[in-house]
């Protein structure tokens, strides 16, 4: 028998789910819809889905194991909450909360359910991202001492609410949490500093382009920019360790590692290099003998990672992978961004 669930807020992303479910698992059935508008709606009954008049009703509707909340970010908690008490195991899209401190409320809800409360942070099965953390992973390169993590485009569209502060809005809750929670989930160490520049070029209320520094504790300094004014696109991922750099330049994932075939310090002859930069020692290029190409790691995803996982918990198989505590970190360092930019300087942390 398939399990039961509902959808509050019937927006892009809930479409988004909707397909993903229907056509790659039928263990799931959506009962229906609740949306506070009259079109998406009148969409959801287009699609053949019931409409819940209120959220209450879901609330009540015993046969609803599970609930996917995808409405604009600034009532994201109320609904969890409101789940989470009336037995519901729930799925809420990123970003989870506003802030630190409504997730917080939300985990005190969890504790008293005995219900699964998890984040829709689907890229955590990107494959670009995956081709990173394999490299690591295999040790393809040792040491990492900078990663630039980069998502860049020219729209100069924030479409709907994303626009507007008072609906979580702007590109640190949109695209940023995305690639932060990519960065701890794969890297082991604390981080003890934020230091964060937001800029608003062409969106009057919310941030649609910044850069946001982080350092670890064992030295590794992580760069996340999102740029939405960007006309000369950087690549998507740039890792450079002590022994090789790697490039992932876009979604195709095309892209290199050049490595070292002798990782000590080259010995340089004397004579100054002439290159189009002029004269040189330290700049000059290095003999192709003393590198190596290697290709990045083959990854094959299928997209329904997630959703295979919720199933998998529903049916008391395992539990959901990306957890609330881990959503609570990506949450802390969201809020020291936005303390970081505000500020005009760097917050030492320990998140």
């Amino acid at each position: 028998m398939a399990h039961k669930m509902a959808i509050i807020g019937y927006g892009g992303m809930a479409g988004y789910h909707h397909d993903m479910i229907q056509n790659n698992f039928p263990q799931l059935e959506i009962s229906g819809v609740y949306d506070v508008r009259e079109e998406s709606v009148q969409k959801a009954q287009e699609r053949g889905l019931k409409a819940f008049s209120a959220p209450d009703q879901i609330y009540a509707d015993k046969e609803i194991e599970l609930v996917l909340i995808a409405t604009p970010n600034d009532v994201h908690k109320s609904y969890a909450i409101g789940c989470l008490q009336a037995g519901k195991h729930v799925i809420c899209e990123k970003p989870v909360t506003l802030n630190a401190g409504e997730l917080e409320d939300i985990i005190a809800a969890v504790k008293n359910s005995g219900k699964f409360f998890t984040v829709h942070q689907n890229r955590r099965w990107d494959r670009d991202f995956l081709m990173v953390k394999k490299i690591f992973e295999d040790k393809l390169l040792q040491d990492p001492y900078m990663i630039e993590s980069r998502v860049q485009g020219s729209r100069q569209s924030l479409h709907g609410w994303r626009g507007w502060k008072q609906n979580g809005g702007g590109m640190v809750l949109d695209w940023g949490v995305h690639l932060m929670d990519q960065m701890l989930n794969f890297i082991p160490h604390k981080v003890v500093s934020v230091n964060a520049v937001l800029h608003k070029v062409f969106s009057p209320e919310v941030d649609d382009n910044f850069t946001a520094s982080f350092r670890f504790e064992n030295g590794l300094h992580y760069i996340v920019n999102i740029a939405m004014n960007c006309l000369i696109i950087q690549p998507r991922w740039h890792v450079s360790a002590y022994d090789g750099t790697a490039v992932i330049e876009n979604w195709d994932c095309k892209g290199k590692i050049v490595k070292l075939t002798d990782a000590k310090t080259m010995e340089w002859a004397e004579d100054i290099v002439y290159t189009a930069a002029g004269p040189t020692r330290s700049m000059a290029p290095r003999p192709k003998e003393t590198t190596q190409e290697l290709e990045l790691p083959h990854i094959e995803v299928t997209g329904r990672d997630y959703y295979q996982n919720i199933v998998d918990s529903l049916d008391g198989k395992t539990t959901p992978l990306v957890k609330p505590e881990q959503a609570l970190r990506v949450m802390k360092l969201i809020d020291l961004v936005f303390l970081s930019d505000k500020e005009k300087h760097g917050i030492a942390c320990n998140i």
